[in-house]
């Protein structure tokens, strides 16, 4: 892929490189030697608006076709040539644990976000987060980023996923049938939107616990207006959660 020409330069007033920047093309070609390296991308989109649109536009969506080809594949598939919450919220969504905040969305939870080296993503446990009239919609959920012994509430698993097409889901549409409320403060950590608590609207399956490895009553997510999801659980001890999964 070759990146088209831009014309128009959008430097900042005090970026030092107005007199001229490198060719697009040259940076696709680097950053594609690179294998699409994310934290070189978020540093060069310091540098400058230039730089940082380019990594809006181009660098991160070949990051996430790199990371995630078929989940990337399947999200596109309607025709759109972008996603829902733009191509950087996705590839910090593939890589970064958001971990919480003391009074956040998660309660006395303290944990700090930070990244990960490699996360799974699946579409088939993502239908055990819906309830079954949603489960026509498409949604791809993480395996839990599990934090242990963490005081009184045990091992805590972190989780994140992200639906196709969301303006269009049921999950959306039962949302604002039942006049679920958004978040009065805090937003999604990946885009910046306001949040939907799936407890609140009591949209939380029993089946996400099972497929967590989780206590049924310590599951809770949020779903921005993006689609981005963000959640906590407290994890069954390994020989329970094994048990939970025969069973399911």
């Amino acid at each position: 892929m070759i990146v088209a020409k831009q014309f128009r330069c959008i430097h900042s007033s005090s970026c030092v490189c107005t007199k001229g920047h490198l060719n697009e093309d040259a940076i696709f070609l680097v950053f594609e030697n690179l294998n699409w390296n994310p934290r070189l991308i978020a540093t060069l989109s310091c540098v400058c608006k230039w730089f940082d649109d380019i990594a809006k536009r181009v660098l991160w969506k070949e990051f996430c076709r790199a990371r995630a080809p078929k989940m990337m594949l399947d999200l596109q598939s309607s025709g759109s040539h972008s996603v829902d919450g733009s191509w950087k919220a996705i590839g910090k969504l593939l890589i970064y644990c958001s971990g919480c905040n003391k009074g956040g969305l998660f309660g006395n939870l303290q944990i700090p976000g930070h990244f990960v080296y490699r996360t799974r993503f699946s579409r088939t446990s993502g239908k055990s987060f819906l309830l079954p009239q949603c489960r026509t919609d498409v949604f791809y959920v993480s395996d839990p980023c599990e934090h242990l012994d963490q005081g009184e509430e045990g091992d805590v698993g972190f989780f994140r996923g992200v639906f196709k097409s969301f303006s269009v889901s049921k999950v959306r549409k039962m949302l604002i049938e039942r006049e679920a409320e958004l978040h009065p403060t805090e937003v999604c950590p990946y885009c910046k939107a306001k949040l939907w608590s799936m407890l609140q609207a009591r949209m939380i399956p029993r089946s996400a616990a099972s497929r967590l490895g989780a206590y049924d009553d310590t599951v809770e997510y949020y779903v921005c207006l993006n689609g981005h999801m963000l959640g906590v659980c407290t994890l069954l001890p390994l020989s329970d959660s094994e048990e939970a999964s025969e069973v399911e």
